[in-house]
C-alpha cells in the first residue's frame, strides 16, 4: 500500500521535473492508486513558500497506524503533513510516545515550525512517535 503511493509519488516527480512545485494534498485526496484509505502523510521537506511545502520523501500512514518507533531515517525528519478527513494524528516529542505531545486533526500542515512546541520550539524535524485514528 505504502510502496504504491511512494511509487505515484516518485512517477509525478519524474514528468513534473526537478524544479516543480509541490502543493499539499487536501484531506480527502489522501488515497493511494489501488484506492485504499490512509490516515496522513508525512513529508520530510517544507520550503518558506507555501506552494512548494510538502515536498521531498513522504511516509504514508494506515488508519490506526500505531508507530512508538519511527521507521528508519523518519525520526525526527517531518517537515510538513497532511491528516485525512475523518482521521486524528498524534505525535510525540520522544520516542516510545513519551515527550511531549500534539493531535493535529483533518487538514494539511505545510510548514511544522509554525507549530509551537513548548515555550522556544516547534514541531519541524520533532516527531519520533506518532498514532494515527480514522472514523
Amino acid at each position: 500500500m505504502a510502496s504504491a503511493l511512494l511509487l505515484a509519488l516518485l512517477a509525478a516527480a519524474a514528468v513534473l521535473g526537478p524544479g516543480a512545485r509541490a502543493q499539499c494534498p487536501s484531506p480527502a485526496e489522501l488515497r493511494p492508486a489501488n484506492g485504499t484509505r490512509l490516515c496522513a502523510l508525512l513529508y520530510a521537506d517544507s520550503s518558506p513558500y507555501y506552494e512548494q511545502c510538502c515536498a521531498g520523501d513522504a511516509l504514508a500512514v494506515p488508519p490506526g497506524g500505531d508507530l512508538p518507533y519511527m521507521p528508519r531515517g523518519w525520526s525526527a525528519r517531518a517537515s510538513s503533513l497532511v491528516v485525512g478527513a475523518r482521521c486524528e494524528l498524534t505525535v510525540w516529542s520522544r520516542r516510545a510516545k513519551d515527550g511531549s505531545s500534539r493531535r493535529f486533526g483533518a487538514g494539511a500542515v505545510p510548514r511544522l515550525q509554525e507549530v509551537r512546541r513548548g515555550l522556544f520550539g516547534d514541531w519541524n524535524d520533532a516527531i519520533r512517535a506518532l498514532y494515527c485514528t480514522c472514523k
